[in-house]
């Protein structure tokens, strides 16, 4: 087990990339181990395979050099966030440790996404339960709970509590989310066309996120919201 500072649930490959792989860029260059799990193999998107999703999210791991990458197998459109689902999460956060937890925006057009939201959240309570036992590899995990859990912010427009400057990891970005090769815009392409693989879909990210960027004087920002009131001890902290 590789201890993380980071660990990202995403209801489906690629949903990381587009939500906040600017921040996770960052992080990195900043020495901190950040992985990615994801929930679903997006099987029941329009195009592409899951064989497919999963090669292109290996390819997207690369590029963001994480540190670890997983996939939950739960089922794309009909997993719940129930007793069943929590329990699998409760070991994989207790398994890598992580101070941060960053989840799916918490409602969106993509209804698994709202519900990766509410999956993660109260993963990471339960997690630092002790009387909720979970064994992994046949042996028995510790209790732990992440100090903060933050959402990434999806197609539909939500107030950010904070925003992070990834100016210098925009190209990175980019790279990570055109690893998902057979998702977005390609006019050689015989797949049915996607909500995702309209041509102005990549514009409208990078709009969003040059709108965040303005909103702190950057040029690209991520948004995220927080479940809890965040704290400074020094205002000159703040940006």
């Amino acid at each position: 087990m590789e201890k993380l500072d980071i660990l990202v649930f995403a209801a489906h490959p690629d949903d990381a990339e587009l939500g906040c792989s600017g921040t996770i860029a960052a992080q990195v260059a900043r020495g901190k181990k950040v992985g990615i799990v994801d929930l679903t193999q997006g099987e029941m998107g329009t195009r592409g395979t899951p064989e497919i999703r999963l090669k292109e999210a290996d390819e997207a791991a690369k590029i963001l050099r994480l540190s670890a990458r997983e996939n939950m197998g739960f089922k794309d459109v009909f997993f719940e966030d129930d007793e069943e689902h929590r329990i699998e999460l409760v070991k994989i956060i207790r398994k890598y440790q992580p101070e941060i937890v960053i989840a799916n925006a918490i409602k969106d057009r993509h209804p698994d996404h709202g519900k990766g939201s509410s999956l993660a959240t109260h993963a990471c309570f339960m997690s630092g339960l002790r009387k909720i036992e979970t064994t992994l590899d046949g042996k028995v995990q510790k209790p732990w709970r992440p100090k903060n859990v933050y959402h990434f912010i999806q197609n539909n427009y939500i107030e950010p509590d904070f925003i992070v400057d990834i100016s210098e990891y925009w190209d990175t970005k980019i790279k990570s989310i055109l690893a998902y090769q057979s998702q977005f815009y390609d006019p050689e392409s015989k797949e049915p066309a996607s909500f995702i693989s309209d041509p102005e879909f990549l514009p409208f990210i990078e709009a969003r996120a040059r709108e965040f960027g303005h909103r702190i004087l950057a040029t690209y920002g991520e948004g995220f919201t927080s479940e809890r009131y965040l704290g400074v001890e020094d205002l000159f902290d703040l940006k």
